[in-house]
């Protein structure tokens, strides 16, 4: 019998990941949007980016977005950057929870961030020192950690090899990102296997939480985040109705959806401390503001006690006509 975590921590990404790749929505509206995911109960949060808002005209308004949040307690806020300016703005705003990113190919790099995979490394040290003056924490996020859709698949060897030399240069916590929606469970398993062995001599490497972050591109975004639970690892990402994608990935669309993978991991005897009705109806909010359907099968089905035909309940978000 495979022993299971009590708990896993679902950071909801949303408002940065989920909204990234859609047309700019008012601030009014994402703040709309991050009150009705601090009432689901998740209590780690990815409220923007701060990156130029020339390549993501989405996230232009990140200071603005910060502001808001920095005053709503109870939730561990977080900001992505892609290079020290970038984290120079994240801890000016007041977040202390920096997540910088850090491809592991080259060409998803040069595409992502205009300059190699080992520049961008390099670069972890500078972050850190900005983030922990401030007395906040760094996450290395390592983007395409399985495949990248110009060099395509990525060595194990390699990402670990990143994650090793992250550390070393002061990172806190580490996340590896499904970029491209294109891993499955078994190599998930391997992956994990080769960063565990290559973080084993690191010092405090058994203190740093590593995380994940999937896409469904290809419909094994779950069923990889589960494996990813199988082997040990608690801290997942995931996005209201499955919004997001890379917007410099080609086909990178959706990540899974936080309220498909609360409903697995619910059903598996896993705390989230999210309420699943609660991200239903985040989800119809978030469908009212980007203007077009989710790619989350459970908020277009409903869940086990509403079968499709059903009429809704009171209280029950409504669903996405067509």
């Amino acid at each position: 019998m495979i022993e299971l975590p009590p708990r896993v921590d679902v950071r909801e990404v949303g408002p940065r990941d989920g909204l990234q790749i859609e047309r700019p929505i008012d601030t009014a509206d994402k703040i709309r949007l991050i009150d009705a995911l601090v009432a689901t109960g998740v209590r780690r949060i990815e409220a923007t980016a701060f990156v130029s808002p020339r390549a993501v005209p989405a996230m232009a308004d990140a200071e603005a977005v910060a502001e808001y949040v920095r005053a709503v307690p109870g939730v561990d806020w977080s900001g992505l950057v892609a290079s020290p300016n970038g984290a120079r703005r994240a801890v000016a705003t007041g977040l202390r929870t920096v997540e910088y990113v850090v491809s592991a190919s080259d060409g998803h790099s040069r595409a992502n961030a205009r300059r190699s995979t080992r520049q961008a490394v390099d670069e972890v040290a500078e972050v850190a020192r900005i983030v922990h003056d401030a007395g906040g924490r760094l996450e290395v996020i390592i983007a395409v950690s399985w495949d990248c859709p110009f060099d395509g698949p990525t060595d194990p060897a390699r990402t670990a090899g990143i994650a090793a030399r992250a550390v070393e240069l002061g990172a806190d916590q580490l996340c590896f990102g499904d970029t491209i929606g294109t891993t499955t469970p078994v190599r998930v398993w391997r992956l994990f296997d080769a960063v565990r062995a290559a973080l084993g001599g690191a010092p405090g490497a058994d203190a740093v939480p590593l995380g994940a972050h999937f896409h469904n591109t290809r419909g094994t975004g779950i069923a990889s985040a589960f494996a990813a639970v199988l082997t040990g690892i608690t801290r997942l990402d995931a996005s209201v109705g499955g919004l997001g994608g890379c917007p410099f990935a080609p086909g990178a669309s959706g990540n899974i959806a936080t309220e498909e993978l609360v409903y697995v991991l619910d059903d598996a005897g896993i705390g989230t401390g999210v309420d699943l009705a609660a991200v239903l109806a985040a989800s119809a909010l978030a469908t009212e503001l980007v203007g077009h359907p989710l790619e989350s099968n459970l908020f277009r089905a409903g869940g086990r006690n509403r079968p499709r035909g059903a009429p809704a309940a009171a209280g029950d978000p409504p669903r996405p006509a067509g």
